[in-house]
C-alpha cells in the first residue's frame, strides 16, 4: 500500500524537485528510512494523472550545526514558536520526475508538462505501479526517461540508474531482462572506467 512521506517544498527546475521528509507533527505518520531511500519510485497525484518520479538526493538541515550563539531555556512568551524556531533539523529528498501515468493508468515517459505545486504529497510506489509505469502498450519494459535520467542526475546517475535496473527487473520477461542486464553491465563500464581514453 502506498504512503505518504513527504511534501514538496520547492524545485531547482522543471524536472528536479525537493520534498521534507514527514515528522510527527504533520499528522500523517512518520514514514520508516527505507520509505525515502536513494532510488525510491515515487507519485505524487495531481488533477486527472499523477507524477512520477524518483528519490535522486538527500540532504539534512540542521541550523545548530556551526551555530556558537547560546540559547536561553526558556522563552514564554514565544510558546509553540520557540519550537519551531529551535527544531529545525529537517530531512529533505531530491526527486527526478520520469512521467505521469493518466486516470486510467496509461504511463507516458516524457517530461511532464505541468508544475508539481507546493506543499503536493509525495507517496511510495507499489511494485505492480512501478511495473504499470515501465510497460509499453506490447507489454515490453519501457525506459524513455533513460537519457534525462542519466543527463539530470549529476555524479549520481549511474548509481540511481543501477538501483533502478534491478527494481524493474524483477517483473520482467527472460527478453526484457537481458535487455536490462546489458545496460546495466554498460553502466558498471562506464562507473568503473569513466570517460577513460586509451
Amino acid at each position: 500500500m502506498s504512503k505518504k512521506i513527504a511534501k514538496i517544498v520547492s524545485s531547482n527546475s522543471h524536472i528536479a524537485y525537493i520534498a521534507r521528509v514527514l515528522e510527527a507533527r504533520d499528522g500523517e505518520g512518520v514514514p520508516a528510512a527505507d520509505d525515502y531511500g536513494f532510488g525510491r519510485f515515487v507519485a505524487m497525484p495531481t488533477d486527472g494523472e499523477t507524477v512520477v518520479g524518483i528519490i535522486c538526493d538527500s540532504r539534512l538541515v540542521n541550523p545548530e550545526y556551526m551555530n556558537y550563539n547560546p540559547r536561553t531555556p526558556s522563552m514564554p512568551a514565544l510558546g509553540e514558536l520557540r519550537r519551531d524556531l529551535v527544531d529545525e533539523k529537517k530531512s529533505l529528498v531530491g526527486i527526478l520526475l520520469l512521467g505521469t501515468m493518466d486516470a486510467a493508468g496509461k504511463p507516458v515517459q516524457e517530461i511532464p508538462k505541468r508544475v508539481v505545486p507546493a506543499g503536493q504529497f509525495v507517496l511510495t510506489m507499489e511494485q505492480k505501479e512501478i511495473a504499470k509505469f515501465h510497460r509499453s502498450s506490447d507489454g515490453s519494459v519501457q525506459l524513455r526517461y533513460f537519457p534525462n535520467l542519466l543527463a539530470n542526475a549529476g555524479a549520481l546517475a549511474v548509481p540511481l540508474a543501477k538501483t533502478m535496473i534491478e527494481q524493474i527487473d524483477a517483473d520482467c520477461s527472460d527478453i526484457d531482462r537481458q535487455r536490462l542486464a546489458v545496460m546495466a553491465n554498460a553502466l558498471n563500464w562506464k562507473q568503473t572506467f569513466g570517460d577513460l581514453r586509451v
